[in-house]
């Protein structure tokens, strides 16, 4: 199996309140919205973006990897709304161990109203049958104790600490690893 294999054509995902679906450029305004919060970014290893170039950069990224069938995230959409709140998908995947790592980003008006975690399902459940995964992970700050319990809603479990082991933001941090692990027999 080959990554392109399985990206090459990034899938609609949908549940009750979300839909995800591929970036597109026209989502750049919604997205800094939310990229250029100090609040939304506090916790991430990317600083806020500052200008709607920043924006533009990293969805053209994003677009890139989408064309070469490489790992990119999902747009979040509002079902009711339809606007773009957030991004979710993988941010890496080792095909060797069956490993890969989630992420995700939410606009601020959207906390604490369980999205991550729903959104979050349909995209592990895209790396247990399509990637055909073993182990998800995820890391998080120590302070960023709403990720950490996306985590735990996700059916993660904590498996330690991390020392110094992000370099973000001009300092080293220390990361708190979640795994959810699918059994093999």
């Amino acid at each position: 199996m080959k990554v392109e294999d399985v990206f090459g054509q990034i899938p609609v995902l949908e549940t009750e309140r979300v839909i995800l679906r591929p970036l597109r450029a026209e989502d750049r305004e919604d997205m800094f919205a939310y990229a250029s919060d100090p609040e939304v970014t506090r916790y991430v290893s990317w600083y806020a973006h500052q200008t709607l170039e920043d924006t533009d950069e990293f969805i053209n990224h994003v677009l890139k990897n989408y064309a070469e069938g490489q790992l990119a995230p999902w747009a979040i959409e509002d079902r009711e709304s339809g606007k773009m709140i957030g991004t979710a998908g993988y941010l890496s995947w080792n095909l060797r161990h069956f490993r890969g790592e989630v992420g995700y980003a939410l606009a601020r008006p959207y906390w604490n109203r369980g999205i991550v975690t729903e959104a979050m399902g349909p995209v592990m459940q895209f790396g247990w049958d399509e990637m055909k995964l073993i182990r998800i992970e995820s890391r998080c700050i120590p302070e960023n104790i709403g990720s950490a319990r996306v985590m735990e809603k996700l059916g993660m479990q904590y498996e330690g600490l991390l020392r110094k082991h992000l370099y973000t933001k001009g300092s080293f941090r220390d990361a708190k690893i979640y795994a959810a692990i699918r059994s093999v027999e």
